[in-house]
């Protein structure tokens, strides 16, 4: 299964640390939030990697390279501006091939196995797996609902449901006549979910979404704490 990492977005919310270094290649716990996911990666032999770069996108060009220092391929969908997830990963459908691939946000980190979406690489031409976590405090309400037999349905105003972690595998076909340019993933997403198209399941462990300089702090201070770290 081949991966694609989505690292080329702005992160204004980060500013300023984002004004000279990608919100990717900002470090936790003595190493860059991307680091994790390409470790992660290449440790269950996931080593056909695509990344796509936009904002400060060379410096993430010139610290991964082309992955062999941890025995992974990696290819980069360079993009103008950033496109969004939605145009992002269409963008770069030619690297991604034929068969459901997985997507992860550059800027999560989380202790989410991995493995476990290996199970998923025949799905439906037009469909996805999300991975769906508890709500952080953030986003009290979430993003969607799942329901027992593993089918995210939207969810009704003001009820809560379970956030999306950032996490998925999706098949080409979920792209196939989206216009290309700046697209959001979120329509996409309830476009399908009303047509049953994404199934999804519940991951409870440890998950965090890296969007501000105090969410990175706290973070940070946790993985330093215990690693032993000073921070």
């Amino acid at each position: 299964m081949k991966v694609m990492i989505l690292a080329a977005g702005f992160g204004e919310r980060m500013r300023p640390l984002t004004e000279h270094t990608p919100k990717p290649l900002l470090q936790v716990g003595g190493q860059p939030l991307i680091a994790y996911h390409i470790e992660a990666l290449a440790a269950l032999g996931l080593d056909d990697l695509v990344i796509n770069v936009a904002h400060l996108g060379q410096q993430i060009i010139d610290w991964c390279g082309d992955g062999r220092r941890w025995g992974v391929r990696i290819r980069y969908s360079r993009e103008p501006e950033p496109l969004e997830t939605a145009g992002g990963i269409q963008r770069a459908l030619p690297l991604l091939g034929e068969a459901p691939f997985l997507v992860v946000n550059g800027d999560v980190w989380t202790e989410y196995p991995l493995q476990r979406l290996l199970t998923h690489t025949h799905l439906p031409a037009d469909a996805a797996h999300l991975v769906l976590v508890d709500n952080p405090p953030q986003h009290p309400l979430g993003d969607f609902q799942l329901t027992a037999a593993g089918r995210v349905v939207a969810r009704p105003p003001e009820a809560a449901g379970l956030t999306y972690a950032g996490i998925g595998v999706f098949s080409p076909g979920f792209f196939v006549g989206m216009a290309p340019g700046k697209r959001p993933l979120r329509p996409l997403l309830d476009a399908a979910i009303a047509g049953k198209r994404v199934s999804g399941e519940h991951f409870v462990g440890a998950w965090a979404d890296v969007g501000t300089p105090e969410r990175l702090q706290t973070l940070d201070a946790r993985l330093s704490a215990a690693s032993g770290g000073t921070g």
